[in-house]
């Protein structure tokens, strides 16, 4: 089964995931730290900021799936796909520019959330109706 959607959505978010991973390996070129972080403030912050990414996405992307093969509205999974693309976007800026509080990585984190949340949901009412 063709499933155009979530293929668009996970082409976007491989984009980020591969300019968030270019990051870290050019800070750990730069700074000669092969493993961990050494405390080096601005590799540890690009190296959660791509861990996160790969931590979220791919349960949202499979929850997609699962959504789009079993008839769950365009809409809903373009709205969902949309605020994912966005809030990993500024979560990762948050991450990579704020190494405490910042609206990004909350906003980031509660967008990344609901989306998942209501994939979850949409995902369990396809069972019971």
């Amino acid at each position: 089964m063709v499933t155009p959607i979530t293929a668009f959505y996970a082409g976007l978010l491989a984009v980020i995931m591969l300019y968030l991973a270019f990051l870290v390996s050019m800070m750990r070129k730069k700074t000669g730290i092969g493993l961990g972080s050494a405390r080096d403030k601005a590799l540890l912050q690009l190296s959660r900021a791509h861990a996160n990414f790969t931590e979220y996405v791919p349960m949202a992307l499979i929850l997609m799936l699962i959504g789009e093969l079993n008839g769950v509205r365009e809409l809903w999974l373009h709205l969902a796909g949309t605020i994912l693309l966005f809030s990993r976007l500024i979560h990762a800026y948050g991450v990579r520019h704020h190494s405490g509080y910042s609206w990004q990585r909350f906003y980031g984190t509660l967008g990344t959330f609901l989306v998942i949340a209501g994939l979850i949901w949409l995902d369990i009412n396809l069972v019971y109706r």
